[in-house]
């Protein structure tokens, strides 16, 4: 026991010598998780992925826009006619919506039930729910259709999802690396990527882009105001900048996620040495030109695209009763943020919860020991923010959508909180005295097991069904490879992440004395800003 110890303590050192060394070994974890639930999911098996999939591959093709197209549904037990975009695209395209409609919602059913995809290269009209989205997104994920037709095409793009996403959530593993307490870091990173972020960045679906960017904007301004270093304040900055425009650019509602992590973290960080620091940077206001530049096309964007849907509201749904419904469902939205697979039918086992749960529970606690006078009451905000910001958003829209709200569309802004409170911890309790180091290794070793649990549980449901045996020896349906491989692929990468539990404290960096604002005699040259 002590042997391996030692040998992942080498190996965490080793992977911690140079960012881009950390930032390559993150990249391929954190693709292997996201990956996995790409290969061993059903297609068309998660919210919405079929109007992803056909949006992904019309834009891949030029297809920015098109006709709209008014498409009897009923969403939430509200039935209407939704506007959608036409689309011309092989026939095939056209039977995605039916491949979930014989398991989803039916938790005994497994998903060998679904019908043949077929193969018609005839040019038809396709309607997708997705064509008032911003197209970046789909720029990103659409083009392997280009390449390879049918299912393995679909897969590809599942895969240049898990890709996208990867690419974020190591970008934030390295600027967590950049704080004090590094292993402390790497857990509030590993806190925020629940089964949930990685399920959806395995998916055709904006929400995972939406999140893995939310995590990487969080990581970044908090870098920023809490820990600051002058020398690598403009590689964070750029960092704060290119997830901000993801998370801007894939939909509406990343303008709010962006501006409640700016409150936030503009709430811990209320020195004015450190906000006078980054004010006088250029690399601010060039990142901060860009944002703003990404903000107006993304609302003019919003503007040129309504929803001209017709849904029959009932009209006992009024905003009050909109509002005390989504509050009662409080639970069930937290839930749903660390894991609902499938269309929302498929919760994570009741193990993961409770690691989960007991993980986010005790470094919350932690920072409220720790923190100042700002600190407990950014905390606290942000524990009534992710209570009152759905029953707020759902109120205002109940009207005119319904009860669409779903966990997931907070998590780019829920993630804030694992990482306030780690850095909280980082840098505000003392230099010794608490086993930060250890702490940090068992609770990533129990997220890890409690991953592991959730994907199994996910694939064990679609292959057998949830009335099914618990080891699915004799699958009905099973993923491209078989449920074993995937399963090991994704429960050793989910355990290697312990090795980021293991990195070692990192020394503070002198401040540079630029930064340190003080007075200069007479004559005296300005020493210039590091790059």
């Amino acid at each position: 026991m002590t042997s391996a110890l030692t040998r992942l303590t080498r190996l965490a050192d080793w992977s911690a010598r140079t960012p881009k060394r950390l930032w390559l070994i993150s990249f391929a974890l954190f693709f292997a998780l996201a990956g996995s639930w790409s290969a061993a999911s059903p297609l068309a098996g998660s919210p919405d992925e079929h109007a992803h999939f056909i949006r992904a591959a019309a834009v891949a093709r030029g297809q920015i826009g098109g006709p709209e197209v008014m498409v009897p549904h009923t969403v939430a037990g509200i039935e209407g006619r939704f506007a959608e975009a036409g689309v011309q695209l092989p026939e095939w395209y056209r039977n995605l919506p039916l491949l979930h409609e014989c398991y989803s919602w039916e938790q005994s059913e497994p998903a060998s039930c679904a019908p043949s995809l077929g193969g018609s290269e005839k040019i038809a009209q396709a309607t997708t729910a997705a064509g008032r989205y911003h197209p970046g997104y789909y720029l990103v994920t659409g083009w392997p259709s280009l390449l390879v037709d049918g299912p393995e095409g679909l897969y590809l793009m599942r895969f240049a999802s898990a890709l996208f996403c990867a690419a974020l959530l190591a970008s934030a593993v390295v600027t967590a690396a950049e704080w004090r307490r590094r292993s402390l870091a790497m857990l509030g990173v590993l806190t925020a990527a629940t089964p949930m972020a990685l399920y959806m960045a395995g998916m055709v679906n904006p929400s995972g882009g939406e999140i893995a960017a939310g995590i990487l904007v969080w990581t970044a301004l908090l870098s920023v105001v809490l820990s600051p270093d002058p020398r690598l304040q403009n590689r964070r900055l750029a960092r704060l900048g290119v997830g901000g425009l993801v998370l801007i650019n894939i939909r509406p509602l990343g303008l709010i996620w962006f501006g409640g992590a700016v409150f936030f973290c503009l709430l811990l960080g209320h020195r004015r040495g450190i906000l006078r620091q980054v004010l006088r940077r250029k690399a601010l206001w060039m990142w901060t030109g860009l944002l703003a530049a990404a903000t107006g096309g993304q609302l003019l964007w919003a503007a040129a695209h309504p929803d001209n849907s017709v849904i029959d509201i009932p009209d006992n749904l009024t905003p009050g009763a909109a509002a005390r419904l989504t509050f009662g469902n409080t639970d069930i939205y937290v839930k749903q943020m660390l894991g609902y697979f499938g269309w929302l039918d498929t919760p994570a086992p009741a193990f993961t919860w409770l690691v989960w749960s007991g993980v986010l529970a005790t470094l919350i606690a932690l920072a409220l020991v720790h923190g100042r006078r700002f600190d407990v009451p950014a905390i606290g905000a942000m524990l009534v923010a992710i209570v009152i910001v759905p029953v707020v958003g759902q109120a205002s829209q109940a009207e005119r959508i319904g009860m669409v709200w779903q966990g997931r569309y907070l998590l780019p802004f829920a993630v804030g909180l694992p990482l306030m409170a780690v850095l909280i911890c980082a840098t505000r309790s003392p230099a010794t005295g608490f086993p930060w180091r250890r702490l940090a290794g068992f609770a990533v070793g129990g997220l890890a097991l409690a991953h592991a649990a959730a994907f199994y549980w996910t694939l064990r449901r679609f292959a057998v069904g949830t009335d099914g045996p618990w080891l699915a020896v004799h699958a009905h349906w099973a993923p491209p490879g078989g449920w074993v491989l995937w399963t090991g692929v994704y429960t050793m990468a989910a355990l290697a992440l312990v090795v980021f539990a293991l990195l070692p404290d990192r020394e503070p960096a002198p401040a540079h004395p630029r930064d340190l604002d003080l007075p200069r005699a007479e004559g005296q040259r300005r020493i210039p800003e590091p790059a």
